[in-house]
C-alpha cells in the first residue's frame, strides 16, 4: 500500500481516539463544574461538537477502508478520565482544568493540521473536507478559553476568599 496512505489512516485513528479522549475528559470535568455556569455551558456545547466530530472521522477511516483502533479508543478514553480525575485532588481543580483543556485544544488543531496537510497532499478530498469542517471548530474553542482564562482566573480568587469547595469547582 502507499505509506502516504498508511500514514492518513493511522493519523485519523489518532483523530477518533484523540476525540474520544476529549469527550471523556470534558464529561468528566463538566460533571464536577458546579460554580461556573458559563464554562460548564461551552463545556457541554463542545461535547456535542466531539460526539459529531467522532463520527465524521469514523466515516473517513471507513472511506480508506478500515475501522477505528478499539485499542487506542479504549485507551484514550482511559487517558481522558484519569486528566480529570486527578482534578480531585488539587485546590484549584477549575483553572487547572481549563489550562489542560486549552492546551488539549492546541494539540488537537496541530493533528487537523497535519491531517488536512496530508488529506491534501494526496488529494484525499474526503479527509480534507473534514478537516476542513473539524479545524475551525477546534480553532474556535480555543480562543474562547484563551479569552475565558482571565475570567475564570478572577472566578476562583474572588471565590477562594470564601468557601474553598465553592472555588475549587
Amino acid at each position: 500500500m502507499n505509506p502516504a496512505k498508511d500514514n492518513i489512516l493511522d493519523w485519523l485513528r489518532d483523530a477518533h481516539a484523540m476525540e474520544q479522549q476529549a469527550e471523556k475528559m470534558l464529561s468528566t470535568f463538566s460533571e464536577r463544574l458546579e460554580h461556573y455556569p458559563e464554562f460548564k455551558n461551552r463545556i457541554d456545547s463542545h461535547i456535542q461538537v466531539k460526539k459529531s466530530q467522532q463520527e465524521l472521522l469514523k466515516e473517513c477511516i471507513e472511506h480508506c477502508g478500515s475501522s477505528p483502533s478499539v485499542i487506542k479508543d479504549l485507551g484514550a478514553k482511559l487517558l481522558g478520565f484519569s486528566q480529570t480525575a486527578s482534578g480531585i485532588f488539587v485546590s484549584d481543580e477549575v483553572v487547572k482544568g481549563a489550562m489542560s483543556i486549552y492546551v488539549f485544544e492546541q494539540m488537537e488543531i496541530a493533528s487537523y493540521t497535519i491531517l488536512g496537510t496530508a488529506a491534501k497532499h494526496i488529494g484525499d478530498a474526503r479527509v480534507l473536507a473534514v478537516c476542513e469542517q473539524i479545524l475551525p471548530q477546534e480553532i474556535a474553542m480555543a480562543q474562547w478559553l484563551q479569552a475565558y482564562l482571565p475570567n475564570v482566573t478572577v472566578e476562583f480568587l474572588a471565590r477562594s476568599m470564601g468557601a474553598k469547595e465553592a472555588a475549587k469547582r
